[in-house]
């Protein structure tokens, strides 16, 4: 299987890169960058290391070179000037993603091929790549509340001494101010976790704040996330190396889920070659419906402000 990384020089590019070498899993890497000489540098950096670890191909490239790919990850982005409002970054960001839907269009791509988006804001560029690409809803997948969702285990499974990759539980709706957690259906080696010894409402409450706030925390402490990020896109593109069938808290295009249509956010989706094959609708609480409501609402408004969408 091969996958191009769009953006692949930045920080989140490189980090899924060296993510998806050191799991061996797909055969061909190629990196896409602005700054080509950087694209250059970090395709030769996991090059010097191919021997120790997985028979790869792995090389910087052009869309020309990635038009016969399986799997394009887009990991470019702009990051927000000082005293710049979030509407105005929205649309920057929309403008460099519109034209590297250009760019792979013009270069084509195969019917086939799956478009992978991690570039914020992920909810409203992966809608605005189901429209520019004409490709099925199925084929346009957004990292949506992975990552989220991995900080959301990862903090739980810290605070209360358990497993980390024991721990199911979810956060859906918006990457951003309106995701929410689904207590309803979270569970610690299958048993409830609501009834795990420390689990209490206010911890919930924490957990879910400090989730919430991790991606700003590293932002402040190391300049921006890698190494989990680079982990969830990973996490992803092996359900579709392997067809796992696996149920992730993917951003796609709604088709009737939950009531919702044409707006994209995260959703139990089921994930394989194919892309997204299924959307899962458990049943949620009350309140769980709710803030999937809301976080539908808040984007939809989002979207419609957003310039040549």
């Amino acid at each position: 299987m091969k996958v191009s990384i769009i953006g692949g020089g930045g920080r989140v590019g490189s980090n899924a890169a060296f993510a998806l070498q050191c799991a061996g899993i797909v055969s061909e890497i190629q990196i896409l960058d602005a700054n080509a000489d950087l694209a250059e540098g970090e395709a030769l950096d996991l090059l010097h290391g191919a021997s120790s670890i997985a028979d790869q191909r792995i090389y910087a490239g052009d869309y020309n070179r990635a038009k016969d790919s399986d799997i394009f990850v887009i990991t470019a982005g702009l990051r927000r000037k000082p005293d710049e409002s979030r509407l105005d970054l929205i649309n920057r960001n929309v403008a460099l993603f519109s034209g590297i839907l250009e760019s792979m269009k013009s270069a084509g791509l195969r019917k086939d091929a799956l478009v992978f988006v991690v570039s914020n804001p992920v909810d409203i560029l992966t809608q605005l790549a189901a429209a520019k690409l004409n490709l099925p809803w199925s084929q346009v997948l957004g990292l949506g509340t992975m990552l989220d969702t991995a900080r959301f285990r990862s903090l739980i499974a810290q605070d209360l001494k358990l497993a980390p990759t024991q721990v199911k539980a979810l956060i859906l709706g918006e990457h951003g101010d309106t995701m929410f957690p689904v207590w309803s259906s979270a569970t610690y080696a299958g048993l409830p976790l609501a009834k795990m010894a420390g689990c209490t409402p206010t911890f919930q409450s924490q957990i879910f704040e400090r989730t919430k706030g991790s991606g700003a925390e590293v932002i402040r402490r190391k300049g921006g996330a890698g190494w989990a990020v680079g982990l969830t896109i990973a996490e992803v593109v092996h359900a579709i190396a392997h067809d796992k069938r696996q149920v992730l808290p993917v951003s796609t295009v709604q088709q009737g889920a939950y009531g919702l249509r044409g707006v994209a956010l995260s959703v139990p989706t089921v994930v394989g070659r194919a892309g997204a094959l299924a959307h899962v609708e458990v049943e949620l609480w009350p309140k769980e419906v709710q803030a999937l409501q809301a976080s539908a609402r808040a984007l939809n408004e989002t979207f419609a402000k957003v310039k040549g969408a």
